[in-house]
């Protein structure tokens, strides 16, 4: 009897325990997790990209206008989030989003992150002057922005150029760190992360490598993540170290890859949980 008390007590405990804490059937969710940017299935329709996800098993998506655009009807964009949630996806954020000099055709951007549920937008102000309004709605959306970086001779291709918005501006402008082109212009991802000190908010996950060509000029190569001359090693590492939360989402610029991107994913999927495990 005593036996029998003892072990009732015990589950009693750890039902009431696990209600304290909030619950249980489900394991916490990692701090960094992995996404996907949907310009990698830029071939495919909205309900494909859905599809496509639910197969690969990948929650959380960056979206392109493309497949929700922030001028669609109310109906339309109500129900495209309705068919996110049925589906188990988050779609956590939206970009690379054009931006404009007029405060208010940018509002219409804010007022879609609004309604979509979104607290962090993608975008890339080819004109800096545009950053006096975008701040502006940044704080009062309170929705943070995260500057998309190219490749060499583009606004944000140079991480000093970033640094330099980043210095006087709310600290909700951040950065979207193309890993891919980030390498192609010539520079190591893992410490241009560092460098930025806690403003990175996203990260695009692809790979590039410099070939010569028979001219002997470089020829930049978008190919398989993992496969070409961005540091994944040292930047997996400083991300650890840094305790960051947030979604790394997998991207390609390459056409061959887009036009059937299976392959391509489940190789990145398996690269990020090697690297990250």
């Amino acid at each position: 009897m005593k036996t029998f008390s003892r072990c009732f007590a015990l589950a009693l405990a750890l039902v009431f325990g696990g209600l304290l804490s909030g619950g249980t059937s489900e394991a916490a969710e990692p701090d960094l997790k992995v996404g996907l940017q949907t310009w990698t299935l830029r071939n495919m329709n909205f309900d494909q990209v859905v599809a496509f996800a639910v197969k690969h098993k990948v929650k959380y998506l960056q979206l392109i206008p493309n497949h929700i655009n922030p001028s669609a009807p109310v109906e339309e964009l109500e129900k495209k989030k309705t068919v996110l949630k049925e589906n188990g996806l988050v779609a956590y954020t939206f970009g690379v989003a054009g931006t404009s000099l007029d405060k208010e055709k940018n509002r219409q951007l804010f007022e879609f992150a609004k309604r979509m549920g979104f607290k962090l937008i993608v975008v890339e102000p080819n004109d800096q002057k545009q950053w006096d309004n975008l701040e502006e709605l940044v704080k009062e959306y309170d929705v943070r922005l995260a500057i998309h970086n190219h490749g060499k001779g583009s606004t944000y291709g140079d991480p000093a150029t970033v640094q330099n918005v980043l210095r006087t501006r709310d600290r909700r402008i951040g950065v979207c760190m193309d890993v891919g082109w980030i390498t192609g212009a010539g520079f190591d991802a893992a410490k241009a992360f560092e460098e930025y000190d806690g403003r990175v908010y996203d990260f695009h996950l692809k790979d590039k490598k410099i070939e010569k060509g028979a001219d002997g000029k470089d020829i930049l190569l978008d190919v398989e993540i993992g496969t070409g001359q961005a540091n994944y090693s040292g930047l997996f590492a400083a991300v650890k170290k840094a305790h960051w939360q947030g979604v790394m989402s997998i991207e390609t610029d390459n056409g061959t890859f887009a036009k059937d991107p299976n392959e391509y994913v489940a190789k990145a999927l398996k690269f990020f949980e090697e690297k990250t495990r």
